[in-house]
C-alpha cells in the first residue's frame, strides 16, 4: 500500500478502509492492445468491459494509485465520432459466452444512454487532476467540447423547449427503457414507442461538467470558452430545479410523452441521483437536508438493511420486459453502496455527519465480515449473483460502489477535497469529532504525480490543532467544531488570521484562507 494514502487513527473502521477499497480495485482492472496501443481500464463487477460510466466513477479511487490514468480517456477521444458522440464501452473478451466467441474489440453506444459525455468530461478532469498533464488536457478540450455540444443539439439527448438534457423513460441513469409491452426484452433502443422525459440526475452531470471544463479552460487562460462553459452549467441548474424539484426531492422523470404505469406511484420514486445531485452541487442546503431527511424517513419505514435505494418504491415485476428485476433487485430499488457512498458524502456535508460516520462504519463492517463488495444487495442483505440478475458476472470486489464508498470517506469524513490540480487548491474539512476521535492523522495522494497532502488532527484543552504539510497549497479550511465550541482567534504559523463561523443543522464549523508552502500549524481557539 502507498505511503500517499492512508488514515491513523487506532480504529480499525476508519484505517483498514483505504487499504480494503485499494485491494478490491487492484483486483477490477481490464487490459487490452489496441492498434499495438495499451489500454489499462478498470471494468464494471457484471460485464467484462470497460465502460466508461464506472470506470470514471472508480477513477474517484484509483486514481491515488494507479499509473495508467489517461489511457482509457485518450480511447475513448480517439473512438469518439465527427458529431461529439462518445461510446459507452469497448472490450476484446466474449461478454455473453458461449453465444460469443470472437475476440475482436467491439464498441457499444447504447441508445438510450445520455449521461455518456459527462462521464467522459469527468474522467478526463480527474486523470488530469492527478498527472497535472498539461499539454495533454489542453489536447482534449476540442473533444470535450464537441461532447457537449453534442448533448445539446442532438434530438436524441436535448429539448428545446425546456432547454435540459432528456432521455428515453429508464430507471435513473440505468440503459434500458420502458416500453409498456412494445418491446419483448429490456429495451436498448430508441424506437417510435419510446417515452420521452426529463431525468434530474443526467442534468446534474452536465451542470458539474460544465463548471470543470470551465476550470480546464481557465487555466490556460481561454476565459471566453470558460465563461461561457460556466454560464451554461449554471442555466441548466437553476432549469432542472424549476421542473424537476417537487418540494421534497427530484421528481424521478418528468414526462413528456403520457404514459401511466399500472400499480405504481411514480410521483413518490425516490431515485438514486439524487445524493449525487448534493454531491454535484446542484442544490442549496435546505434541498440537500429535505433529500437527506426523506432517505432517512424511508430507512425507518422500510425493512431494508440500508437506505442505499437504487430506487424507492421499485417498478412493478416485469416492467421492463425482463422477470428477473422484480422490486428490490439490481437498479429497481436493490441496495447499492455506490448509493451509499454518495450518501455518505452528502449527510458529512449538509450537517448530518454521525449519519454518515455511520454509513461509512456499516460498510466498513460489511465488507469485513468477508472481504467482499458487491454491486448490488437485495433489501434483506442477500448479495447479488449471477443467477439473480441480468449480468454474466457478480463479482465479489466490486469497485463502483467501494470506490463511492472511499470517495465519501476522503472527501467527507477525512476531509481532503482537491478542488485544483495536483493538489494545489484543496478544501480542507476535517469531521473527526463527529467520529467521536480528538486526534487523527490522514494523507492523501496521486502515485502518479507523487502530489500530497496531509496533515495531523488533534484537540487539546481549549484549542484544535491542524499540522498541516503540502509542497504548495491554497488551502480553504472548513472545520467541524467540537459540541460547544466557540472560536476566540484562528492563529497559523502564529499570526492571527480572520475566520467567520457557521451554522448547518446542529453543527457548527469556522472557515478560513490559507497559502500552505512545505508545512503550517493551524491553531484554533476555543472562548
Amino acid at each position: 500500500m502507498s505511503d500517499l494514502n492512508y488514515t491513523r487513527t487506532g480504529r480499525p473502521e476508519f484505517d483498514e478502509f483505504y487499504p480494503r477499497v485499494e485491494t478490491f480495485l487492484k483486483q477490477d482492472t481490464m487490459d487490452l492492445v489496441v492498434d499495438n496501443v495499451p489500454i489499462r481500464g478498470y471494468r464494471s463487477p457484471d460485464t467484462p468491459a470497460i465502460w466508461l460510466r464506472d470506470h470514471s466513477d472508480m477513477m474517484r479511487g484509483f486514481r491515488h494509485f494507479e499509473n495508467d490514468l489517461q489511457s482509457t480517456v485518450t480511447h475513448f477521444a480517439e473512438t469518439q465520432a465527427m458529431n461529439g458522440r462518445v461510446f459507452d464501452y469497448f472490450t476484446s473478451t466474449p461478454e455473453k459466452v458461449p453465444c460469443e466467441r470472437e475476440n475482436w474489440v467491439k464498441y457499444v453506444r447504447v441508445p438510450v444512454e445520455a449521461d455518456v459525455e459527462y462521464r467522459f468530461i469527468k474522467a478526463a478532469f480527474l486523470a488530469w487532476q492527478a498527472t497535472g498533464d498539461d499539454p495533454w488536457i489542453k489536447g482534449l478540450i476540442p473533444s470535450l467540447e464537441r461532447a457537449l455540444q453534442y448533448i445539446f443539439t442532438h434530438p436524441w439527448r436535448w429539448d428545446e423547449e425546456r432547454q435540459l438534457v432528456k432521455r428515453p423513460y429508464t430507471i435513473d441513469s440505468w440503459d434500458f427503457a420502458y416500453t409498456a409491452g412494445h418491446h419483448d426484452w429490456l429495451q436498448f433502443q430508441i424506437d417510435d414507442h419510446t417515452f420521452w422525459g426529463i431525468m434530474h440526475g443526467d442534468n446534474s452531470g452536465y451542470y458539474e461538467a460544465c463548471q470543470l471544463l470551465s476550470l480546464i479552460c481557465s487555466r490556460f487562460g481561454e476565459e471566453a470558452k470558460a465563461t461561457h462553459w460556466k454560464q451554461f452549467g449554471d442555466g441548466l441548474k437553476e432549469r432542472m430545479n424549476r421542473f424537476c424539484w417537487n418540494g421534497s426531492f427530484y421528481t424521478h422523470f418528468v414526462k413528456m410523452t403520457p404514459v401511466e404505469i399500472p400499480g405504481l406511484d411514480e410521483a413518490s420514486q425516490l431515485s438514486f441521483s439524487n445524493p449525487m445531485n448534493i454531491n454535484r452541487g446542484v442544490t442549496d442546503l435546505n434541498q440537500a437536508r429535505s433529500i437527506l431527511q426523506e432517505y432517512q424517513a424511508r430507512k425507518t419505514s422500510s425493512q431494508a438493511f440500508a437506505e442505499w435505494f437504487s430506487i424507492d418504491p421499485g417498478f412493478p415485476a416485469g416492467a421492463f420486459g425482463e422477470d428477473k428485476i422484480v422490486p428490490g433487485a439490481y437498479s429497481n430499488g436493490g441496495i447499492m453502496p455506490l448509493v451509499g457512498g454518495e450518501l455518505a458524502r452528502a449527510y458529512l456535508e449538509s450537517g448530518y455527519e454521525e449519519t454518515g460516520v455511520a454509513t461509512l462504519r456499516q460498510y466498513h463492517q460489511m465488507i469485513s465480515e468477508k472481504n467482499e463488495t458487491y454491486l448490488w444487495y437485495f433489501p434483506d442483505g442477500t448479495a447479488s449473483s449471477i443467477e439473480s440478475s441480468t449480468s454474466p458476472d457478480a463479482m465479489p470486489t466490486d469497485g463502483w460502489g467501494s470506490s463511492s464508498m472511499l470517495h465519501g470517506f476522503m472527501e467527507g469524513l477525512v476531509g481532503i477535497q482537491d478542488k485544483g490540480r495536483l493538489l494545489d487548491t484543496v478544501r480542507l474539512c476535517p469531521r473527526w469529532a463527529a467520529a467521536g476521535l480528538s486526534s487523527a492523522e490522514a494523507s492523501l495522494g496521486y502515485e502518479v504525480s507523487g502530489a500530497q497532502f496531509s496533515y495531523h488532527y488533534e484537540e487539546r484543552a481549549n484549542e484544535l490543532a491542524l499540522e498541516i504539510k503540502t509542497a504548495a497549497s491554497e488551502v480553504h479550511l472548513h472545520q467541524l467544531l467540537p459540541e460547544n465550541a466557540a472560536v476566540d482567534s484562528i492563529q497559523v504559523a502564529g499570526a492571527s488570521v480572520p475566520f467567520e463561523e457557521s451554522v448547518l443543522g446542529d453543527s457548527h464549523y469556522v472557515d478560513c484562507q490559507l497559502s500552505v508552502e512545505q508545512g503550517t500549524e493551524v491553531i484554533i481557539r476555543f472562548k
